[in-house]
């Protein structure tokens, strides 16, 4: 079942990516995939280039994939833990670097985790992210692709009303400006290569 599904994925994603976004299986096993997803145009992660490794499970779709997020650029690591308020992880994504051409990673976990610094009001300190969609609202109609499209939405279109950083939700509101320099400092030293 899980190979099927993968593989229509697959086929629909190379017949229609989704904006900004593209993602195939690394060599030949069809359970493990590499994405790439581009910070959105009209965001202050604009040009930020974001690997993403995805692992599916033998029971893919009725079990979420679990992903494993590096920055393109290759830098220092710095420990964030991403766990959502009430979480039912279903995903396992986390940001590290590339190293010398290779990407370092760290023990999956049934969560979501950034280990590249973004200033965002729903991503905090810790690199901690609540989305819906990878948690408690994981549907097997649910593709890799709306999976993608979620993240580059979050970037797109921050929730300063349920932030996870009070503070940097308030400046959002309040100083966009300065919001959107920070953020787009941020995406310069820790997403471009």
């Amino acid at each position: 079942m899980a190979s099927k599904r993968i593989l229509k994925e697959l086929k629909d994603l190379q017949k229609d990516p989704p904006t900004s976004c593209s993602a195939g299986p690394v060599a030949e096993d069809m359970f493990h995939w590499q994405a790439t997803i581009m910070g959105p145009p009209d965001s202050p992660y604009a040009g930020g280039v974001f690997l993403v490794t995805i692992h599916f499970p033998p029971d893919y779709p009725f079990k979420p994939p679990k992903h494993l997020l590096a920055s393109k650029q290759g830098f220092g690591l710095k420990d964030f833990s991403l766990v959502c308020p009430n979480q039912a992880a279903a995903f396992s994504l986390e940001m590290s670097s590339r190293d010398h051409g290779s990407l370092r990673t760290s023990a999956w976990r049934e969560r979501v985790a950034f280990r590249t610094k973004v200033f965002h009001p729903n991503i905090n300190s810790n690199g901690s992210i609540c989305l819906d969609i990878l948690k408690e609202q994981w549907s097997p109609a649910l593709t890799i692709s709306k999976v993608l499209l979620s993240i580059c939405s979050l970037l797109t279109d921050p929730n300063p009303d349920d932030p996870l950083v009070p503070e940097i939700a308030h400046m959002y509101k309040t100083d966009r400006s300065k919001y959107e320099t920070t953020a787009r400092s941020w995406t310069q030293k820790y997403a471009m290569g």
